[in-house]
Order: C-alpha cells, then sequence, then structure tokens
C-alpha cells in the first residue's frame, strides 16, 4: 500500500476493505479549490456506494492537513452559497444525510476552520502533537458553515466550542484531545497516518460491516427522532442481524474460538 500523492488534488487509493483519501495541494498547505471540493466531495460518494468498501481513512499529504478554503478560488462561490457537486458525490462534512461508513481522520500542521468540521465530521481522530487548531471564520466577518455550530458542542461541550469558535484563537492538539475534538496523539505526521489506517483496518477486517451500519443507523434516529425511536428498533435490528450470514459466522467464530470471516451478507 503507498500514499505517494500524484496530479490529483485528492488521492484516492483501496487498501483492502478501506479507502484512503488524501488532501493533495501541500504546497498550498492543502488549502481548498473548488477542484479539490469536487474530488473530496466524489471520494466520499465513492466510500458511501461501493459495498466492498467498508471504512475510510483522511488524511492530507505534506506538513499540514489543511489551511482551510483558498478564497481567491472559491469566494465568489461561497458569495452565491451554492457550491454544485460532481454526480454521484457526497458532502465531505455530512450535511447531506445519514451516513453508513466509518470514517477515521489523521491530522498534522495547521488545521483550519473547515478543516476542524472535516475532522468533526468524521468519526475517529488521530492528530499529531504538534498539530494547531483555529475556527478563524468569526476573525474574517463569516461562521463557521461545515457543522462546527453544532458538532462542536455536541463532541466538545458548549463552553469548549464557544471558546474557540467565538474567539478564532489558537489552540494546540493537546486542548484538542482534552475536549475531544480528537480521540488519540501521535508522536509526528507519519506516525499519526500510521495509526489511523491501522484503527480503520481493525475497523474494516474485525468489525461485521452490517453491525457498523446498523449501529449509525441506531445513532442516526435517535440523534433524529429521540431515544424511544431508537430503543424500539434495538430487538428488530439484533434479530435481523442474528439471521445474516455473518451473523451466524460471528456465532461460529466465537464457538470455535477464532476471529470471524465477515463478508457483509
Amino acid at each position: 500500500m503507498s500514499t505517494s500523492a500524484d496530479s490529483a488534488e485528492v488521492t484516492v487509493e483501496r487498501d483492502g476493505h478501506v479507502l484512503l483519501m488524501g488532501l493533495n495541494r501541500p504546497a498550498k498547505r492543502n488549502a481548498f479549490t473548488r477542484r479539490m471540493l469536487a474530488e473530496l466531495a466524489a471520494a466520499y460518494g465513492l466510500l458511501e456506494s461501493d459495498d466492498d468498501l467498508w471504512c475510510g481513512v483522511l488524511f492530507a499529504h505534506g506538513d499540514h492537513f489543511t489551511g482551510g478554503l483558498d478564497m481567491l478560488d472559491v469566494g465568489a462561490e461561497l458569495a452565491s452559497g451554492k457550491f454544485d457537486a460532481p454526480e454521484g458525490s457526497r458532502d465531505p462534512w455530512r450535511l447531506d444525510g445519514p451516513w453508513t461508513k466509518p470514517v477515521v481522520a489523521a491530522a498534522q500542521g495547521w488545521v483550519m476552520t473547515l478543516g476542524i468540521e472535516l475532522l468533526l465530521a468524521a468519526d475517529i481522530r488521530v492528530a499529531s502533537r504538534d498539530t494547531r487548531f483555529a475556527q478563524y471564520e468569526i476573525r474574517r466577518g463569516i461562521y463557521p458553515f461545515g457543522g462546527a455550530t453544532f458538532r462542536f458542542p455536541q463532541q466538545a461541550g458548549w463552553g469548549n466550542a464557544m471558546r474557540w469558535i467565538l474567539t478564532g484563537e489558537e489552540f494546540d492538539a493537546a486542548e484538542a484531545h482534552r475536549v475531544g475534538l480528537v480521540q488519540e496523539l501521535a508522536d509526528d505526521g507519519p506516525a499519526t497516518l500510521e495509526r489511523t489506517i491501522q484503527i480503520a483496518r481493525v475497523i474494516a477486517e474485525k468489525s461485521a460491516p452490517l453491525g457498523v451500519r446498523t449501529v449509525f443507523n441506531s445513532a442516526h434516529l435517535a440523534h433524529e427522532s429521540g431515544e424511544r425511536a431508537a430503543i424500539e428498533r434495538l430487538r428488530p435490528d439484533i434479530a435481523r442481524l442474528f439471521a445474516t450470514a455473518d451473523g451466524a459466522e460471528g456465532i461460529q467464530s466465537f464457538i470455535e474460538r477464532r476471529d470471524a470471516a465477515f463478508t457483509g451478507r
């Protein structure tokens, strides 16, 4: 498996059941252009639509995760309030409805503005100890529009989120870890990517893919319709999973004291 960069502004590579998605404008601190936004949306669309892909990894080539938007390239589009994504793509900030595949994200260097929101939209985040974060929009006369206004308070607590959203000040990886923006810290960029891929492989190779999708369905249902709606689905869902080939394999692997070999059926 290689993660070397090429001419694409977002590299896409399969690693078994894992899809590696790499931000690839390192000379510009991976600042997002319209092309980069479209390519990342297409990668997320592939992840969600391909039944052979069970987990995604979001990372960045170079020293920085992202410096945010390249305003010279996307400013006019932002001002219009529109963004035309390619057919079959999905919003990388996951603002276009529920999703079924987990994403593990690796961050290093600068994580600015929409970069924080990409992490908040991912499910598990690992950051290098030298990572620096800033939700800087408030200092540019706008506000975060990629989900931070609700996901940051949900995941880090109201006071922790408002401390950084309302001031636009920089914070470090230790603070990001303290408030739950990231779940793990690694020594440097390469170690961060290695650990992120390791986590994704555990999910893709050890966890039942139908079970993973059901976890997401349950969590989304609880968020959108309340706990009672999710509770009502618990026993029907478990009965459905037991009736699948993966359910039978899970029981057989327990009896035989071995790792299960899931197929997603």
